[in-house]
């Protein structure tokens, strides 16, 4: 059994935030990373009496009851070794939920006895997924560092903890930061399709279940040549986010050859050139104010559409839009699209995004636009991450996913609103991408409507799911 001295000096550090669950990851050089657990425990230990396992994604331990101290019942990781430098800038970030509410310690240490620690700092777990981030001053020089959690105690019996998305980031010297942290909550926009259709019909019988059901939610704007000056509309939609003190969601959905088998969204802008212009102004709009951006919905998926040559030529696209996110809005989150769980198998799809510039993106976004269930969304999107290179978090669309699908894409009945903008909940955030209400174009039961047009009766049908 492993044993840590009761003596352990904490260092000083600042609780940064405990919200709801989400990837916490700043831009910089990230020592330990384990965001889907895919490569099971191996690199991980436990006390003996902790048996450790991989539960839907996440790192599972039993604790037992009858622990006299925290350090009684441990796990950790110390593969691949990591330093640790005096003076440096790092960040320790998970999310954690328990089968009951129990005070649990996590360090950074030196693995060799006595085990000093540069942090070692409480915190408590519950039911709730949350997302938890540490950052602190290293005060030991050491090759040889391991992270720990210790959960044993003296209050309450057994329970199971779980962990996810584990991340140790050196930040030393980097301007980047983690936009959910930097804000506080999402924002609202006031100028919404749905806000704005109350705004101007205030006496209308479908208005009050409207603005309490979706107007007043936070949800994405989408830019696209409909947008005009896109750095003007960028900016004032950001600018207006910023003000409030408001993470805002916004699509980039302009590329060239757009809906390219002939769907209700075709359009995009005029050329490769163009789509580099318009993009670079986007990302340069939003500046070093925090934002969510999401890539290009639907541009991965349509590739059986296309010859290779128009395929290389929109993943050259893909990746410049990925590079301009990353070289010029360094607070902001960018996500390439990855299509939805009924469309693209998962394992072509990754190799699909690694193809667009995934590597230099935050992650991917899943389900924008359709109705599959979350709990089917996740799945996939584990399944996609299993198959990337290196595990890269993911967002879902769950504005209209509360009934699931019904094998139709395009104004289908029977659709209901899904869970509210949120972090966490199975993948890195549930986002409202489709802007509840906005047609999919003259199809199903939106027949008439144009794509992108809000209509108060298919809002009113999506809150009462019918």
């Amino acid at each position: 059994m492993r044993w840590i001295l009761r003596g352990l000096v904490a260092s000083a550090l600042t609780l940064a935030a405990v919200v709801p669950a989400i990837q916490g990851a700043v831009a910089a050089t990230e020592l330990l990373q384990n965001g889907g657990f895919s490569s099971g425990t191996t690199s991980w230990w436990s006390t003996g009496n902790t048996p450790l396992s991989v539960d839907a994604g996440r790192l599972k331990a039993a604790v037992p009851e009858g622990t006299a101290n925290k350090w009684d019942a441990m796990l950790g990781q110390k593969t691949p070794a990591f330093a640790i430098h005096q003076g440096r800038q790092y960040t320790l970030s998970f999310d954690a939920s328990a089968s009951a509410s129990r005070q649990v310690r996590t360090t950074v240490q030196q693995n060799t006895d006595p085990y000093p620690a540069t942090l070692d700092t409480l915190f408590t777990v519950d039911t709730t997924t949350r997302h938890f981030s540490f950052p602190f001053t290293g005060s030991l020089e050491t090759a040889n560092a391991e992270l720990t959690f210790q959960l044993g105690g003296l209050a309450g019996g057994a329970y199971t903890v779980w962990f996810d998305n584990v991340s140790l980031t050196d930040s030393t010297g980097t301007a980047a930061g983690d936009p959910t942290q930097m804000t506080s909550g999402f924002y609202v926009d006031p100028n919404s399709n749905p806000a704005t259709w109350v705004q101007n019909n205030p006496n209308d019988g479908r208005t009050a279940a409207i603005q309490s059901s979706i107007a007043t939610k936070p949800m994405a704007r989408w830019f696209g040549n409909w947008s005009g000056d896109i750095g003007a509309a960028v900016g004032g939609f950001v600018g207006a986010a910023d003000a409030a003190d408001k993470l805002p969601v916004l699509v980039a959905y302009n590329i060239p050859g757009r809906d390219a088998c002939g769907g209700q969204s075709g359009g995009g802008a005029g050329s490769p050139a163009a789509y580099r212009t318009w993009i670079q102004s986007f990302a340069s709009a939003i500046g070093t104010r925090p934002a969510l951006v999401i890539i290009e919905p639907d541009s991965l998926g349509d590739f059986n559409c296309m010859s290779q040559a128009q395929i290389d030529e929109r993943n050259g696209m893909l990746s410049y839009a990925v590079q301009q996110f990353k070289n010029s809005a360094p607070n902001t989150w960018a996500y390439l699209d990855g299509g939805n769980a009924g469309w693209v198998a998962a394992n072509v799809m990754a190799q699909r995004l690694t193809g667009a510039g995934l590597a230099d993106a935050h992650g991917f976004s899943l389900n924008v636009s359709n109705y599959y269930t979350t709990a089917e969304t996740v799945a996939y999107g584990n399944s996609v991450q299993g198959n990337l290179p290196a595990s890269k978090p993911f967002v879902v669309d769950t504005s209209r996913n509360g009934n699931g699908a019904n094998g139709e894409w395009c104004n289908p009945p029977g659709r209901k609103l899904g869970a509210t903008s949120q972090l966490g909940g199975g993948p890195e955030m549930q986002l409202w991408i489709k802007v509840p209400g906005d047609s999919d174009g003259s199809c199903g039961i939106g027949a008439g409507i144009p794509a992108g047009t809000f209509s108060p009766d298919l809002a009113t049908r999506l809150i009462n799911g019918n």
